[in-house]
């Protein structure tokens, strides 16, 4: 489990980003609310130790357990489902002493641990852009994809997904197989969303629906926009260098009023924009995108392909995540619950990112010898 590594291989850098990323979270979630401030301070420490523990962790041990990883993670979505709380007609969360554990996060990495494993050894054997490979590809997916669309969870469905397709292309998919699935997958992307829009369709729940057309015809669910359309506000009424962590008491802020409900989580950017302005949004924006380059980095002087398709897996999902949060709070994308990795509040999502930058910097610490 444990092996031999040379000090001078620890990104260090990318440790202290992540780091910092976190503790600044922990300020945005207390200007958001301070209720939540010492669970976050918690999991920022456990997060920290949840990674140094990962880093010492040869990542090969997780291929050759690849099977019993997927097997876990078919266990606890199922288990949601059967024993979860249900919050605002889903259920994605188990509550133990206290905190909310919601599996969908910790699988969305396991699964990245798992096919990392599944695709590394597809590649060996030539397999990647073969039927064989491919439909065990798909036929890995689809399971836990179903789960946590039956939650509903159709962000994290979509985000999952993503990343499992970005890591296939990754590992070498032809474009000759690209070009095809695009031919497919376009023409059925526009009849999905003319049945969306049927009276009787069974594909998506009622509020899934209006969030899509809200955002394709925002004119016409003006009252369905109310918290995107607060967002925005707030981030906008930062201007250039915000409004500080404590702002003038007697001056009403998004934040002050509760004007976006439970802000701490998925429209945590929108603190961050109203706290810190445009330059302060920058800056975390850039924050992010160095994190998701070391990694892609990490990724590039690996040492084999296992390795590789980690931390690639990893640059996909803070990417995709990052995209998909921003983008919500900002109006550019479909109202949806998604966490800003490392700043919104969530333990899930910390301790499971956590985990994921641990492998990260063990593939870094075993890096291809020239």
């Amino acid at each position: 489990m444990l092996k031999r590594y040379r000090l001078k291989d620890y990104n260090f850098i990318l440790l202290i980003m992540v780091l910092g990323l976190m503790i600044f979270g922990v300020i945005c979630i207390n200007r958001a609310d301070s209720d939540f401030t010492m669970k976050q301070a918690i999991g920022v420490a456990g997060a920290f130790v949840i990674i140094i523990v990962f880093s010492l962790l040869d990542y090969h041990m997780f291929f050759e357990l690849k099977w019993l990883i997927y097997v876990f993670i078919l266990v606890i979505l199922m288990a949601v489902l059967f024993f979860g709380v249900n919050v605002n007609n889903a259920t994605r969360w188990f509550t133990i002493a206290g905190f909310t554990f919601q599996p969908s996060e910790l699988a969305k990495v396991l699964m990245i641990v798992f096919m990392a494993g599944l695709l590394s050894k597809l590649k060996d054997e030539d397999q990647i852009s073969r039927p064989k490979g491919l439909l065990l590809f798909v036929a890995s997916i689809v399971p836990p994809a179903f789960l946590i669309f039956q939650e509903p969870d159709l962000s994290t469905t979509i985000c999952t997904i993503s990343i499992m397709l970005l890591m296939l292309y990754l590992a070498g998919l032809s474009y000759k197989i690209i070009f095809i699935a695009l031919l497919i997958i376009i023409p059925l992307a526009g009849t999905f969303m003319w049945y969306i829009q049927q009276p009787d369709q069974k594909l998506l729940n009622g509020y899934q629906v209006d969030r899509i057309l809200t955002f394709l015809f925002p004119s016409e669910h003006m009252d369905m926009n109310s918290q995107q359309a607060s967002s925005v506000m707030a981030i906008g009424s930062g201007q250039l260098f915000g409004k500080g962590l404590t702002p003038d008491p007697d001056v009403v802020t998004v934040s002050s009023s509760r004007m976006i409900s439970e802000q701490q989580t998925d429209f945590i950017f929108s603190v961050v924009g109203e706290a810190f302005g445009f330059v302060g949004s920058v800056i975390v924006i850039a924050i992010i995108l160095f994190i998701v380059l070391q990694c892609i980095r990490i990724a590039r002087r690996a040492k084999d392909a296992g390795g590789m398709l980690l931390a690639g897996g990893a640059a996909s999902l803070f990417a995709i995540q990052s995209f998909i949060n921003i983008g919500v709070t900002t109006a550019l994308l479909p109202n949806t619950g998604i966490p800003l990795p490392f700043i919104s509040y969530g333990l899930s999502s910390l301790l499971s990112s956590a985990i994921m930058i641990g492998i990260v910097l063990n593939v870094g610490m075993q890096p291809e010898r020239y």
